[in-house]
């Protein structure tokens, strides 16, 4: 899911924080998206961690001085030019104070200074430091200067305070960085996305749902925000974490989820409905557990409201883009679930598929456009997948409206 990661040039400045020792995790994660990361380090940060441990990691030697044999001439100005970004984490008050004044009096500072590619700044301190009205002053300051900020965790900290002020997990920190890489052509459209499976309730603990695990609709959801979208993601019951920078909205029931998706509608650009509803819920919910008796029993359902059905009699300019998975006739289900709910595209994939479907991490989909035209997609990971939907969603928003 990172491969806008590959082969970019990032500088990495650790500085002196006892979260320094998280930058090594974040630098295994950069180096295994196939980023070529280039570590500088400031003084402090060498108490914490040690340059070989980083070294060992990237296969590159560490810069950490702005004078010296180690020093190269006119270091500090190519490296912050010659690279796709530049990541502070940690990035300490120390370091952030100075940034903002504009000190240069070492090679990291000198480099900030000298650079012209974006920067992302992970401030990591106590909570109280991080509190101090200077330091969010300067924070500002960077802001308003084009950096680009990270906040904080909340959490635990090492010195037993609790409060804003961690520096947040590697994998989020990778997933800014990605998301700061990538061209923004949904910049400022609102998308709204659904994900997941739904319970229909039985009693108490039984209920009625699908294989769905909702990685497809969360990969949507993800990669729209990357490329700078407003995303609202409505999930069914899901183990995935919410993507970072998403507005996640969790619902249980078909039900449930229509009435937010009947909410969020009006305001949105462009739906696209990945979750796997379930077609038919309990006619009734039995408020105790069912006990086992006799040699069978006959559980009577109903229909579930066709949420899509809903949504396209409220279509006003928005795109409609909805997921059919299928086990027979594939082409010919979905077209058919194009043309009755009056969508702009359908994705359909064979859900009985080698490494397809459910609870995989990869996708084989077609992608029908209401033009008639076929454009089947070879195996991909479910985020590429997901970025070639996104594609033709860009194209169809950017295209006059005339649906």
């Amino acid at each position: 899911m990172l491969a806008i990661l590959q082969a970019k040039k990032i500088i990495l400045g650790v500085t002196g924080g006892i979260a320094a020792y998280k930058a090594v995790e974040l630098l295994r994660r950069l180096i295994k998206a196939e980023a070529r990361v280039q570590v500088v380090m400031t003084r402090s940060a060498q108490e914490f961690v040690a340059p070989l441990t980083f070294q060992a990691l990237s296969g590159v030697p560490v810069r950490t001085a702005l004078f010296g044999v180690d020093a190269a001439p006119l270091e500090h100005i190519s490296l912050g030019q010659d690279v796709d970004a530049l990541v502070i984490a940690p990035a300490t008050a120390n370091i952030i104070g100075k940034i903002a004044a504009g000190l240069g009096d070492d090679l990291l500072t000198t480099v900030v200074l000298a650079a012209t590619r974006p920067i992302l700044v992970c401030p990591a301190m106590n909570v109280k430091m991080y509190e101090n009205p200077v330091v969010q002053e300067n924070l500002e300051r960077l802001r308003l200067r084009g950096f680009h900020l990270m906040p904080p965790d909340s959490g635990e900290m090492a010195c037993g305070a609790y409060g804003s002020g961690r520096l947040p997990e590697p994998a989020d920190i990778v997933e800014a960085l990605a998301t700061l890489l990538t061209p923004k052509d949904l910049q400022g459209r609102r998308i709204l996305v659904s994900a997941g499976p739904t319970h229909e309730d039985l009693d108490p603990v039984r209920f009625l749902t699908n294989r769905s695990t909702g990685k497809m609709g969360y990969a949507l959801a993800q990669m729209a925000r990357r490329r700078g979208a407003d995303v609202c993601l409505v999930s069914g019951p899901s183990s995935l974490a919410a993507p970072l920078g998403v507005e996640r909205l969790m619902v249980r029931s078909a039900l449930e989820m229509q009435q937010v998706l009947l909410e969020r509608f009006p305001e949105t650009d462009a739906l696209l409905m990945a979750a796997a509803v379930s077609d038919y819920r309990p006619a009734s919910f039995a408020g105790q557990k069912i006990k086992r008796g006799g040699d069978e029993m006959i559980v009577r359902l109903t229909h579930n409201p066709d949420i899509l059905q809903s949504l396209s009699s409220l279509k006003t300019r928005q795109v409609m883009v909805g997921f059919a998975a299928e086990t027979e006739d594939i082409y010919t289900h979905a077209r058919q679930k194009l043309e009755r709910k009056h969508l702009d595209l359908i994705v359909a994939n064979d859900v009985k598929a080698l490494n397809s479907g459910f609870a995989v991490d990869t996708n084989q989909v077609t992608i029908i456009h209401r033009s008639g035209q076929v454009e089947p997609l070879p195996l991909l990971s479910k985020a590429a997948a997901a970025d070639r939907v996104l594609d033709r969603l860009v194209a169809l928003l950017d295209a006059p409206l005339v649906r």
